[in-house]
Formats: C-alpha cells, sequence, structure tokens
C-alpha cells in the first residue's frame, strides 16, 4: 500500500493562485499525492475568475473552499509551497518548502490569467517529478 506525499499550496487568501495548484496537483498527482491548498488570512471564497479558468480545462473548482493554514498547525507535510505572496506558512511542518514567486492574476487580463494558470500547472508537474517514491 502506498503512502500519499502531502503537499500544501499558501497563498495569503487562498483564493486564486494556491487554489489552481491544489487543483492541478489532484490532476497530476493521481493517488500518490494529497494535494491542499490553504491561506494565511483566507478570503472565505475561492475567486470566480479562478473558477472560470480552470474549468476552461475542464475542471470544476466550485468544489473547493477557501481554507485557514490553522487546519494544518503541527502537521508534516512533504513540501510546503508559498506562491508569491511572502507568507512564510509558520504553522506548517514541512519536510521542504519552495517559494515559488508566482504573479497574483487577480487583476490580470484573461491572457494574463491564463498564463499564470500555465505556469503554475509547469511549477507542480515539476514538484511531483521531484517526490519521493511511495512505498
Amino acid at each position: 500500500m502506498s503512502q500519499q506525499k502531502t503537499v500544501v499550496f499558501v497563498c495569503i487568501e487562498n483564493s486564486n493562485r494556491s487554489q489552481m495548484a491544489e487543483a492541478f496537483a489532484r490532476i497530476h498527482g493521481g493517488n500518490d499525492v494529497r494535494a491542499c491548498s490553504a491561506g494565511s488570512r483566507p478570503s472565505g471564497r475561492v475567486n470566480p475568475r479562478a473558477i472560470e479558468f480552470m474549468h476552461e480545462i475542464g475542471y470544476d473548482l466550485t468544489q473547493h473552499q477557501s481554507k485557514s493554514l490553522d487546519e494544518f498547525n503541527g502537521q508534516e507535510v512533504e513540501v510546503a509551497v508559498t506562491m508569491g505572496c511572502g507568507d512564510e506558512c509558520p504553522l506548517v511542518r514541512a519536510k521542504r518548502r519552495e517559494e515559488w514567486q508566482i504573479p497574483d492574476p487577480k487583476e490580470m487580463s484573461p491572457d494574463g490569467y491564463r498564463e499564470v494558470r500555465d505556469l503554475i500547472e509547469q511549477k507542480v508537474i515539476a514538484l511531483l517529478a521531484t517526490l519521493p517514491a511511495s512505498k
């Protein structure tokens, strides 16, 4: 039986970038990955534009919720990824941390938003390839 690797994507509001990253980790990670996202000050909703642009590629982001980092207080995860918002996620105990410096697409044009979405997908795929093999 394989043991899932937990990956947490963190952004302040947990409404755009981290939500898309969680979705891509679910899409590409299969049963080996438990993908999560959270925010230090969650907005309480997933941005409608994130829902729209993920819908374009066939993913239903309406099933996601904006969550707090408090849910990970003391829990160890394989990787904690901050999306470029400057959060350090002190509550998350991670074997590895990454800072991706992805621009916030909230106010971008549709094409700019798609570029950020596609960049997040590429980075998630690359991240998943570096995870230790399941036992």
